[in-house]
């Protein structure tokens, strides 16, 4: 079918974030007691909203994070940032064009508006991406799973849920796009096709070119 709006995750997906964040994050809960390899972190984290790791801790060691966990957290993988954030392959050309060719897109993700401002920034993607196409877990409450997300990028985009492509490299992701009603297309350069395709991806890429593939359709 023909798409009307393309729909990118941005870690994962758009930047490459999710290996700087998830050995931060898993050293980080190593040295507050709670030992966590990068793997781990992984399976646990990939594509959930930030409060999800006080869930974890909770049920699991039955502990608590402090209350500044968040917000020192973020320092320390901004900083890793700052040195080794990139833009995934394929990234800033695609995203070009689309832009040439009058595809209309934006951004959905779970982290916070910060967070994705300074990856994208970083990353050197901010110029395709205008606040106006960025959208957060913080503007509706609810991060992924929930397709609360995706139904406001889509209503604030003008077009009808059926009419949406998702680009996701998470099961979460893959999740809320179904839930949603709308094709989501599974990003295996991080998860593996099997568990992608598990949680309903409508189909797989390997790498972000293929995108404008699917849209010729």
């Amino acid at each position: 079918m023909r798409y009307d709006l393309v729909i990118f995750d941005n870690d994962g997906v758009l930047v490459d974030s999710e290996p700087i964040a998830h050995r931060v994050l898993s050293e980080y809960l190593t040295e507050l007691g709670y030992p966590t390899t990068r793997e781990e972190s992984y399976r646990d984290f990939l594509g959930n909203a930030g409060r999800n790791v006080h869930d974890v801790v909770m049920k699991r060691y039955r502990g608590s994070l402090p209350a500044d966990f968040e917000a020192r957290c973020h320092e320390r993988v901004f900083a890793a940032f700052r040195s080794e954030l990139t833009a995934s392959a394929g990234a800033e050309e695609l995203l070009k064009a689309l832009r040439q060719q009058g595809t209309l897109y934006c951004l959905a993700s779970s982290s916070s508006h910060e967070w994705i401002r300074v990856a994208l920034d970083l990353a050197g993607l901010r110029a395709y991406l205008p606040e106006d196409r960025v959208f957060s877990a913080q503007d509706v409450g609810v991060g992924k799973p929930a397709p609360d997300l995706f139904r406001h990028a889509a209503t604030t985009m003008g077009v009808a849920p059926e009419r949406c492509l998702v680009i996701e490299d998470s099961p979460n992701g893959v999740l809320a796009a179904r839930a949603a009603t709308m094709d989501v297309y599974g990003f295996t350069a991080l998860t593996t096709p099997a568990k992608l395709t598990a949680a309903g991806a409508t189909g797989l890429i390997s790498e972000l070119p293929e995108v404008l593939g699917l849209l010729a359709l």
